[in-house]
């Protein structure tokens, strides 16, 4: 897929998202989730991701139950690693039901990847 139809084939995701994609960026969006930004349907090599922190390096993937042992989800996820990228998957039902769950592991995933993009001031004197 050439670079402009990966960016269309993007934007009509993006148009199109499923109930577990919205419910998740509506608590990623705008640096909700304690400052980190996350995209959505982001090109990322010759995939399109659902969601991606390239601050931290984390691809998030929604999956239905048409993803159960996909080997086309193994490649996809063996290209993302050796691009850097470490990935979380998480099942639609689980992102509808648990949301704060799946927040709760995704927060603790970025935070162990690199430090919080706009930590709190030293404390202590001054030099």
């Amino acid at each position: 897929m050439r670079e402009g139809q990966k960016r269309d084939f993007a934007r009509g995701l993006r148009r199109d998202m499923t109930d577990a994609e919205r419910m998740l960026w509506r608590r990623l969006r705008s640096r909700e989730l304690i400052g980190w930004k996350f995209r959505r349907q982001h090109p990322v090599g010759r995939y399109v991701v659902d969601f991606v922190c390239l601050e931290a390096g984390l691809v998030l993937e929604l999956d239905g139950g048409q993803h159960a042992k996909s080997p086309t989800d193994a490649a996809r996820t063996a290209f993302l690693e050796t691009s850097g990228y470490r990935i979380l998957r998480f099942w639609n039902n689980d992102v509808l039901t648990q949301t704060d769950a799946v927040l709760a592991v995704i927060l603790e995933a970025v935070a162990a990847r690199c430090p919080h993009p706009s930590p709190l001031p030293q404390s202590g004197r001054g030099s």
